[in-house]
């Protein structure tokens, strides 16, 4: 099939063939007529397969006619990063170039009065991440009721960034009859229930098993100490024939630390990171994709932001915490029919997590022996691994490695102690001075258990303890037994 037999304008058909584009991709072309025809698409398809020009190919014919009006966009894009905003504006620019459509990219880290400006002129798409765009909305800068078409993309990478309750906001602004085109790399519950309440009778469009890697990248796994993994990642960037790669690493930290070493060792190489102030984000991409940096050490903020055909690598410095997201990483590699390598360096305790990925891909990732490097054996244990909590959702952010949680965390993971705690009381009853006889106190005794003494004690360690907080002074009170050593004396 070619993209003639999809439906679309001269005019797009004439930008598609400008760009090299001959024949359309599965996702293309099935979901291209689906939206000429102004239904409400649900589309779950891997990274690499063409979903964004599966919408915006489409979307150039429907706005070929009319006119936005100021602060009144006629379609939404929704993007979780400003990565993938720029490239689908880029898209819009490459594949409506014989139009004359107007769009407004709305991201944060750049001015926000130019993109005021551009509102006020009025824009046919508007392009957003949804932080960026909920801000301009209140400030009183956009009215959505003039919106005819929503895009929500990358939507299960909204989920783990904690957009959804922006999404959700947005979508209650928009007006109820609308056309919205849906699509997600994978469909996990929280993303199917997002699609039955934004969607009206879709058609649901699958191209690929959810999350499932493209069949052209060969995956390899390589189990070492924490110690070696960066030694062994310089053994294979030289062993390997890398035309350009992507290092991805779990943690922001982690990425500056990695980025550094390869340096000291003459690598051309830089980082990205969603720390990173724009102007600096954008200059570094732009570089490694005119081919000015080889490799690029960066974090999963990047893995959907970047669009690059030819890349030839990818190595996992880190195992990913989500299974989903080895997905999205090594699906930076492989695309459009070309051959791929992922590399995983894993050490011993991630068993559990490279388990849930073999359980995710339906198979498991064939073991890789570097020369002269001792390999090691993965430990499934529940109690072992990067143990400790994630910021947001209980999910992991900031986990040390090798095992050990933060130190925030180790509180909750080690056990209490009753001991040291059922001997404070003892050792105040020795010091506190109490009379044969003495009339009932004015103050209510307070009795602990040892689950309960076990709580001052854990405060008494950096508060001074629950005691202290709770015997302020006596006011007009005096107790008895301090007036009858008044009496004696």
């Amino acid at each position: 099939m070619n993209f003639s037999d999809l439906g679309l304008s001269a005019e797009v058909l004439r930008a598609v063939e400008d760009a090299g584009y001959k024949q359309p991709t599965p996702i293309q072309e099935q979901a291209i007529p689906v939206v000429l025809m102004g239904r409400d698409v649900l589309g779950c398809a891997q990274t690499g397969t063409g979903k964004t020009a599966s919408f915006t190919l489409p979307m150039i014919d429907i706005l070929a006619s009319g006119r936005a009006r100021a602060r009144m966009p006629r379609t939404l894009v929704l993007e979780p990063t400003r990565e993938l905003a720029a490239q689908v504006a880029e898209a819009f620019d490459v594949y409506g170039k014989h139009h004359k459509l107007t769009q407004a990219l709305l991201v944060g880290g750049v001015s926000i009065g130019d993109q005021e400006r551009k509102l006020d002129r009025g824009v046919d798409v508007l392009i957003a991440t949804p932080g960026r765009m909920i801000d301009l909305f209140e400030r009183g800068k956009i009215l959505l009721s003039d919106v005819k078409i929503l895009v929500i993309d990358e939507a299960d990478r909204m989920l783990d960034m904690g957009f959804i309750p922006d999404i959700e906001r947005i979508v209650g602004l928009l007006p109820r009859i609308r056309q919205t085109l849906f699509f997600s790399a994978t469909m996990p519950p929280e993303i199917r229930r997002l699609a039955d309440a934004f969607l009206m009778n879709p058609r649901e469009i699958t191209v690929a098993p959810p999350a499932s890697p493209a069949a052209t990248v060969q995956q390899n796994i390589v189990v070492v100490q924490p110690d070696q993994k960066r030694d062994v990642l310089r053994r294979l960037i030289q062993s390997e024939n890398v035309k350009n790669a992507l290092i991805f690493c779990n943690r922001k930290r982690d990425v500056d630390i990695l980025n550094r070493s390869l340096k000291r060792h003459g690598l051309d190489v830089a980082a990205l990171h969603g720390d990173m102030p724009q102007p600096k984000r954008t200059e570094t991409l732009e570089r490694f994709r005119n081919n000015e940096i080889r490799l690029l050490v960066c974090s999963d903020v990047a893995a959907r932001g970047l669009d690059i055909e030819s890349m030839s690598h990818v190595f996992n410095f880190d195992v990913p915490i989500h299974a989903e997201d080895y997905v999205h990483r090594i699906g930076r590699t492989g695309r459009a029919g070309r051959e791929g390598r992922a590399f995983t360096l894993a050490a011993p305790e991630d068993g559990k997590f490279v388990q849930a990925i073999e359980q995710l891909i339906g198979k498991p990732i064939p073991p890789y022996a570097v020369p002269n490097v001792a390999t090691a054996a993965l430990t499934y244990e529940e109690g072992e691994g990067r143990g400790g909590g994630r910021g947001r959702g209980g999910r992991g952010r900031g986990r040390g490695r090798g095992g050990k949680p933060p130190s925030h965390a180790q509180p909750h993971a080690q056990p209490t102690h009753h001991k040291p705690a059922e001997h404070k009381p003892e050792h105040k009853e020795r010091h506190a001075p109490r009379p044969a006889a003495a009339p009932p106190p004015r103050f209510a005794p307070v009795t602990m258990g040892p689950a309960q003494a076990a709580k001052p004690a854990a405060h008494h360690a950096d508060e001074g303890g629950d005691d202290n907080r709770r015997v302020v002074g006596f006011g007009d009170d005096l107790p008895a037994f301090l007036a009858r050593r008044g009496s004696r004396g």
